[in-house]
């Protein structure tokens, strides 16, 4: 029988292995399924259960679409769209554009080198907060390279950060997803080019009185 080291690589191997093109995987929960959700705000809970709606469509990563009624969005689309429908009047399309708004609110926490998830850079997390990465794609000559935006979303019940949006690749329980879904919420290590850049709460959704959830 192989040893418990030798299963975990061949498991660490097969997650890792390309999708096939056009190949929709996605995973999705509940809110009950999220520690202490049942105490959040009312539009919060209304935020999310919507963005889990979306998760049982089986909708695909497609680039440049922000219209679930498309077959799929991107990142930055998948945002988007959740929060017009959550009544924000004109919230931004692009992951630089999220990122900027956060910070001109002041709420944008910037997280930089690689810390691990128990580090006191994120003890300010909380479910409903933006998350943005840099260098997952070139930006060309946009003026930030924020280049990735997914919401979080808090724990699940057996204590796995989690995070919600749209991806061709990001992993959930170990296997890559690809498509508007549920994802495990993790820290690039050090040495690639995608970089976590930081985290903020949503300019228009009043959190003060939410405790922070951080992932470690």
């Amino acid at each position: 029988m192989p040893k418990r080291r030798d299963l975990l690589s061949l498991l660490l191997l097969w997650s890792a292995l390309p999708l096939r093109a056009g190949e929709t995987v996605v995973s999705s929960l509940t809110l009950e399924d999220l520690d202490g959700s049942a105490s959040w705000p009312g539009p919060l809970q209304k935020l999310i259960t919507y963005a889990l709606g979306l998760t049982k469509r089986k909708l695909a990563y497609q680039f440049g679409s922000s219209d679930p009624d498309q077959g799929g969005m991107d990142c930055s689309g998948t945002i988007h769209h959740i929060l017009e429908k959550a009544g924000l009047k004109e919230p931004p399309r692009q992951a630089d554009l999220f990122f900027q708004w956060v910070k001109d609110a002041g709420l944008l926490t910037a997280v930089t080198g690689t810390p691990e998830l128990k580090d006191p850079i994120l003890a300010k997390l909380k479910p409903g907060d933006l998350l943005f990465w840099s260098g997952t794609y070139d930006t060309g000559n946009r003026a930030s390279p924020i280049s990735h935006v997914m919401l979080y979303r808090g724990k699940t019940k057996d204590g796995r950060p989690v995070m919600f949006g749209a991806s061709d690749g990001r992993p959930y329980q170990g296997k890559r997803q690809n498509g508007v879904s549920v994802f495990d919420f993790r820290i690039p290590p050090a040495g690639g080019k995608s970089k976590f850049a930081g985290y903020g709460s949503l300019p228009g959704f009043d959190v003060s009185k939410l405790a922070a959830c951080p992932p470690g």
